[in-house]
């Protein structure tokens, strides 16, 4: 999973296009309260916070067994995750990027919810926001890197009207 970081648009135009986001329920969605048009927003939210337009972002909500597969075969860990980004970078034929794919467990990220007496909606849109960083070049692998991140990462949950995840009982 390379980190890239993107180049700014070419042309005023190009900076009009909205993210274009193939959203793939593979898993149940009633435990998490999130609806498609969510998940455009709040993708909407991350690409103009980042500057990361025209571009497409597939979203996967999968079970436990599917991100578990996936954490294995890319990460080396036989345990489910609540979120994985996988970058692509490639153009398509319009000059669109294809940022990547962001895939996220809806029973895992429900059960972090309910143990840290957040909303699952909340805590869901907080794991959309983390994957797209990732996959716009934002990474916590030391602790300066972690605090970048988890500052753009609050300033975008509270532009979609979610407080600060990092403080605790925020529901």
């Amino acid at each position: 999973m390379n980190r890239r970081t993107m180049t700014a648009p070419e042309t005023n135009e190009d900076m009009l296009r909205p993210p274009t986001v193939d959203i793939q329920w593979v898993a149940d969605r009633t435990c998490l309260d999130v609806s498609d048009d969510d998940i455009v927003e709040w993708i909407n939210a991350c690409s103009i916070e980042t500057g990361q337009t025209n571009m497409e972002v597939a979203v996967r909500i999968v079970d436990e067994n599917e991100i578990a597969d996936l954490n294995r075969q890319y990460r080396d860990k036989s345990s489910p995750t609540n979120v994985l980004s996988f970058d692509n970078g490639a153009l398509d034929e319009s000059g669109k990027v294809l940022l990547g794919d962001i895939v996220i467990c809806a029973s895992v990220v429900s059960d972090e919810a309910e143990k840290q007496g957040k909303l699952a909606s909340a805590h869901f849109a907080h794991m959309l926001v983390h994957g797209f960083l990732h996959l716009s070049g934002h990474d916590h692998l030391d602790e300066l890197d972690a605090k970048k991140m988890e500052a753009v990462e609050v300033k975008i949950l509270g532009v979609i009207g979610i407080t600060d995840p990092y403080i605790e009982n925020n529901g």
